[in-house]
């Protein structure tokens, strides 16, 4: 079977990530590409990358156009998203790329977000760590799915198996992250400019204000913390296009040995394809995974400070967003988990 695809935000980085994936796919037909400003104009004056897609014109984004597909992905700015929910109730299939249905609490969603409050999907991490397994049980079969924010799963991802396993306090975390600034879109922001951010590195959201904390702190919850789960967050931007590199750390929970604490890792993730735990000693770049639908994790036990530390790269564009939304889709689709995805990057 082939399944009739439409792209919201296609003129953006999402959705044109979304789109150079499903390029690839081969069970999918992309019939249908959105925008809001760029409508009315060619996919390729935005997308030039996008070779085999230079026959479609981007149309308007309305309920009208986008429903009547299989599937539909929203790569939409934050709060965009939930207006189109119920007109797409017969949708087969919708998955959004934005924030709009991650959160399960709208007390968290009012003080990090503000405005409506629209009903949970279910989050798609396929790997996740939760109390009853990974979060991948639950993606088999849904219709609705809320794509990760980048930053949320990449911090989740490398967490998660220490909380599941009781080896690490999820009380007192810390997370600093370089960041290449497609994270942040495609719309003109001054601070974005080439001249602003080459040859410097430029923190932002400081201080606990940073919209992938409530993501993180319910998907360590998911994975079994009990108690209060306390982030430090501090993102800093870096010239680099895309990738992310997540430095995290946290207490080593009782009298948890350097054995215990590597084989909860290991017992995660030993048998997954799209995140890899590297030999002890190893820690990733963010070059490993450029365009490749992985997440390289190293981890190394800081005895003097007490500290599990995980580091952990990922192309944000990629397994942060468009390959994790594609491959929470493939699952709930019936198909190969990885179809259409890479475990390999680009080089050099």
């Amino acid at each position: 079977m082939t399944y009739s695809v439409a792209v919201s935000g296609a003129s953006g980085y999402a959705g044109g990530e979304i789109l150079r994936i499903l390029a690839g796919h081969p069970d999918v037909e992309i019939r249908t590409v959105t925008a809001h400003s760029n409508a009315g104009q060619p996919l390729i004056e935005h997308q030039p990358h996008l070779r085999s897609l230079a026959h479609l014109t981007l149309q308007d984004t309305t309920p009208e156009i986008l429903s009547g597909h299989d599937v539909v992905f929203l790569a939409l700015p934050h709060g965009q998203s939930g207006q189109y929910t119920e007109a797409l109730g017969d949708t087969p299939l919708v998955i959004d790329a934005g924030a709009d249905h991650r959160l399960t609490s709208s007390d968290a969603w009012a003080a990090f977000y503000g405005g409506a409050f629209h009903d949970p999907w279910t989050y798609g991490v396929p790997e996740l760590p939760t109390a009853g397994g990974t979060q991948r049980a639950n993606l088999v079969g849904t219709r609705r799915i809320a794509a990760p924010g980048c930053n949320a799963s990449t911090v989740s991802l490398s967490l998660a198996p220490g909380v599941a396993a009781g080896v690490i306090d999820p009380g007192d975390i810390v997370s600093v992250l370089a960041v290449g600034p497609s994270g942040a879109g495609k719309s003109l922001k001054t601070n974005l400019l080439a001249s602003e951010i080459l040859g410097t590195a430029n923190p932002y959201a400081v201080g606990g204000s940073h919209r992938h904390i409530p993501e993180i702190r319910q998907a360590l919850v998911a994975a079994g913390a009990t108690g209060d789960v306390r982030i430090s967050f501090t993102p800093v931007l870096v010239p680099m296009a895309r990738g992310i590199l997540a430095t995290s750390t946290a207490p080593i929970a009782g009298d948890a040995t350097d054995a215990e604490i590597r084989g909860a890792w290991e017992a995660a993730y030993g048998d997954e394809t799209f995140v890899q735990l590297l030999p002890a000693g190893q820690f990733p770049r963010t070059a490993d995974v450029l365009g490749a639908n992985t997440a390289l994790m190293g981890l190394a036990v800081d005895r003097a400070a007490g500290r599990v530390v995980v580091v952990t790269a990922v192309d944000n564009l990629v397994k942060g967003t468009a390959g994790a939304a594609i491959q929470s889709m493939n699952i709930a689709l019936g198909l190969p988990e990885g179809t259409g995805l890479t475990v390999n990057g680009v080089a050099p």
